[in-house]
């Protein structure tokens, strides 16, 4: 019996066994093709709809009187006999009569020029909100994380000034706490028990001579302290043992010896840290070492210790650039009276550093500058313009020059002074508004206004959009075929 026929059913194969698409059988191209330009259509109409929904809307407030744009007057070089209206889609050419446009069927909005001037209540629709420009110091934040490592300038090394043996270590691990003139070991030493007899005997035979100081500075020379100097002197006995003492008081961050050994001269048997402060090694990239200044504060927090905010202070900054990170190391002193910090612990720091007024290093002072939150400013390529009411909802285009973002606000440092009034939000709407009514906005802030009719055709206003008669439709691809655009 045969079976019933069924169609095939086009599965996308992985990316390694995908045939290629002249592979395809006819049937399988065509259906793939379809599916993409639906895909395609969709997303556009979409898009379309929602800008022609915004469109509608603006029309509507303007024809209601709740927008408007100030100086209803024609321009000089347009056609006379009265206004022009325009499709706000662009569908079609300006036309001298109202109506509805024959292709959008969007209502035709009058071509005006001047500011805008929005209803209070229209106002309140749109959520159009305003902001004050304010001049004030500007700072913003480096964040940068770091490890915390060792103080170099509180360590020592408990080294043995003259050979001999250790016959005891009073200190036996790694990670004591020691105070300053505390014992950690003792040592044998035949050498310094000689010293000790020369010592004596020039007391007993010229005391509080050249030799009497001599003697004794050599015996300092190999390790006694002026203390242990005085009491022999006052014993009178001699001893070849010598008891090595800690020279800080601090943590024994290493033991490099055990009893029992031999050591040489100069050979370390102890290495010390006092962890009462540490140092926050911090990579910055040039450009921001650049503001940092020894002696600024720095805010950090450890990772051992989540919730606590530490301070330390910048004590160097490195002259080089690290050539495998490209980076700059910035020292931070941070105190550590409780002992809570750890050496090898990340942190992350943050640093306020001036906003400078020229791009000369050694200018740090803040500059005073103006700002405006960042959503005050449309931006598009190099031309950022922001909405300035000049008087309650009257509304007009300014270029700016902008500065660097500082949190939620930006810098302005060209077309506006204190005390401006800018939109916030809705200034999109306000834009569109300005478009249709010929004025300078933000797709061209440069613009003039129209000296004739042919300024307001679409190909003039979206030069990149072709004309409808050279718009071209985009076939199927069929078995065999590349899919060539066809007029």
């Amino acid at each position: 019996m045969s079976q019933p026929h069924q169609e095939p059913k086009l599965e996308i194969p992985s990316p390694q066994d995908s045939p290629r698409e002249d592979q395809l059988r006819p049937g399988q191209a065509l259906r793939f093709n379809v599916k993409a330009l639906v895909s395609m259509s969709y997303t556009i109409g979409m898009t379309l709809t929602a800008v022609a929904l915004m469109f509608f809307l603006v029309g509507q407030a303007q024809k209601a009187g709740w927008i408007s744009s100030g100086d209803h007057q024609d321009s000089g070089g347009m056609e006379s006999g009265g206004s022009r209206y325009i499709c706000p889609m662009m569908c079609v050419e300006p036309t001298s009569e109202p109506g509805r446009c024959p292709v959008c069927e969007m209502e035709l909005v009058e071509a005006t020029m001047g500011p805008v001037f929005i209803d209070p209540a229209m106002r309140r629709i749109l959520n159009i909100q305003t902001a004050r420009a304010v001049k004030k110091p500007v700072t913003r934040s480096l964040r940068s994380v770091g490890e915390l490592s060792y103080n170099e300038e509180k360590l020592k090394t408990i080294s043995a000034y003259v050979d001999g043996r250790l016959e005891q270590l009073y200190i036996n691990t790694t990670g004591s706490i020691v105070s300053a003139g505390q014992r950690m070991a003792l040592i044998y030493s035949p050498r310094l028990y000689a010293g000790q007899v020369e010592l004596l005997n020039a007391k007993r035979s010229s005391p509080n001579t050249p030799m009497h100081e001599s003697a004794r500075r050599r015996l300092i020379e190999l390790g006694m302290t002026e203390s242990q100097i005085d009491q022999l002197e006052l014993s009178n006995d001699a001893t070849s043992r010598l008891e090595l003492v800690a020279p800080i008081s601090g943590t024994v961050i290493e033991r490099l010896a055990v009893e029992g050994q031999y050591v040489a001269e100069g050979e370390p048997i102890f290495r010390l840290a006092d962890l009462s402060s540490l140092w926050l090694i911090l990579k910055l990239f040039p450009e921001d070492a650049a503001l940092v200044r020894v002696g600024q504060t720095v805010s950090a927090q450890v990772q051992s210790e989540p919730g606590k905010t530490f301070s330390g202070i910048v004590e160097f900054i490195s002259p080089t650039v690290s050539t495998d990170s490209r980076t700059v190391d910035v020292r931070v002193v941070l105190p550590n009276p409780t002992g809570h910090l750890r050496v090898g612990d990340f942190a992350r720091a943050q640093i306020e550093v001036p906003v400078v007024a020229s791009d000369s290093a050694a200018d740090v002072e803040p500059m005073n500058a103006i700002l405006v939150p960042r959503d005050a400013v449309l931006m598009v390529a190099s031309a950022s313009v922001v909405y300035l009411e000049t008087e309650p909802g009257r509304f007009e285009m300014q270029s700016v020059t902008v500065g660097p973002t500082v949190g939620n606000e930006i810098v302005i440092l060209a077309g506006l002074k204190a005390g401006d009034i800018v939109a916030t939000r809705g200034n999109f709407l306000i834009d569109s508004q300005m478009q249709l009514a010929g004025n300078p906005s933000l797709l061209d802030p440069g613009r003039a206004e129209p000296k004739s009719l042919d300024d307001f055709r679409p190909e003039n206003i979206f030069p990149e959009i072709p004309p409808a008669g050279e718009m071209r439709r985009v076939t199927p691809r069929s078995h065999g075929q590349h899919g060539d655009h066809q007029p």
